[in-house]
């Protein structure tokens, strides 16, 4: 990684999707909201906390909308710029759409950082762009105090292929396409005590585009989809068991890691975030008794440019996976099941 002065992310109080507002503050924010409704042609708005608005444009097409930014969660400005691109395009995937153009958002502290540094967070963002087969159409940019880089993002799907976070079923297998961890060590790297290795495993996994939603949404066996981000598995898994009144039972043997990443948070290397996301929600999840601190934060972990958790027929989920697998994600795996019963998360030891 390029060696840049100042750090990235010594210009920036928290850095990623570890950014985001704690859910219980978000949730009061959004309270005094007008609902969006009743517009007949908007399919999903801000009701269910899903991954990005939908509007049907006729019987043929919807128009998948959103945005996603946040400031430096690694030092290298390109792999900044590539991180944050692959996070912001994952919503489009996870509601089963194709990316078709994205718009850049860009806030850079212009007295701190060299125009060549700016320019190489761009460089990277639109790199990931052109992986995703869409161009940099345009964009706005601000000079603010912390390094801030994100996209835009518009795309496209059939109405019979969205999928919300709202649609498991009682039944339903849940499988998770990548490892959990991208906090643990974004804490780390920032500590200078990143593992030998782990800093391109974790660009790997954070720069791997969520493409594989497109596939699944195809597939009608394939009843909900969102992906893990900065509230973790525990948070995003709860949305989707509160969207669809479900209990989600999570399997803690099976969950998947990053290769250090439960040593790292046994060690100590927390974020502040995932303490924040423990208060948001922890009264509606349920834990094994005896677990410690340290893994029961690891589990709140926030999650830059996380995987997609897949809610799908369970006789179907052994294929699914081995179809996601082949996509190119070899983490992938059945972690639990949805059930009946009140909304919330069980984490079976």
């Amino acid at each position: 990684m390029d060696s840049i002065t100042p750090r990235l992310t010594d210009l920036a109080h928290g850095g990623g999707c570890g950014c985001k507002l704690a859910p219980a503050v978000l949730r009061q924010l959004l309270a005094s909201q007008p609902a969006a409704q009743p517009f007949s042609q908007l399919l999903v708005g801000n009701e269910t906390a899903d991954d990005a608005a939908v509007w049907q444009v006729d019987d043929n097409t919807c128009v998948i909308a959103t945005t996603d930014f946040f400031m430096p969660i690694v030092d290298d400005p390109r792999d900044f710029g590539r991180i944050a691109a692959t996070n912001a395009i994952s919503d489009i995937y996870a509601m089963g759409g194709k990316p078709i153009m994205a718009l850049a958002l860009v806030g850079m502290p212009i007295n701190k950082l060299e125009p060549a540094t700016i320019g190489k967070i761009l460089e990277g963002g639109a790199s990931i762009c052109a992986e995703a087969g869409i161009p940099v159409a345009g964009g706005h940019s601000i000079d603010s105090v912390e390094p801030i880089y994100g996209l835009a993002v518009i795309g496209i799907c059939r109405p019979e292929q969205v999928r919300r976070n709202d649609g498991a079923k009682a039944g339903d297998a849940l499988i998770l396409t990548k490892g959990l961890g991208i906090g643990i060590y974004s804490s780390a790297l920032k500590k200078n005590a990143l593992p030998d290795g782990c800093y391109d495993e974790m660009v790997a996994s954070t720069t791997l585009l969520n493409h594989v939603g497109t596939e699944l949404a195809a597939n009608p066996d394939v009843h909900a989809l969102t992906d893990v981000t900065g509230f973790g598995i525990l948070g995003h898994g709860l949305e989707m068991a509160k969207a669809s009144n479900l209990q989600l039972t999570l399997s803690l043997d099976d969950l998947p890691f990053l290769s250090q990443a439960k040593a790292l948070a046994e060690s100590g290397f927390i974020t502040g975030a995932s303490h924040r996301n423990w208060d948001s929600y922890g009264a509606d999840i349920t834990l094994p008794a005896g677990m410690p601190d340290w893994q029961r934060l690891l589990l709140a972990d926030p999650q830059t440019s996380g995987g997609l958790l897949v809610a799908c027929a369970p006789d179907k989920a052994e294929a699914l996976l081995k179809t996601i697998r082949d996509a190119g994600y070899p983490l992938a795996t059945i972690i639990g099941k949805a059930e009946a019963g009140s909304a919330g998360i069980t984490v079976a030891a």
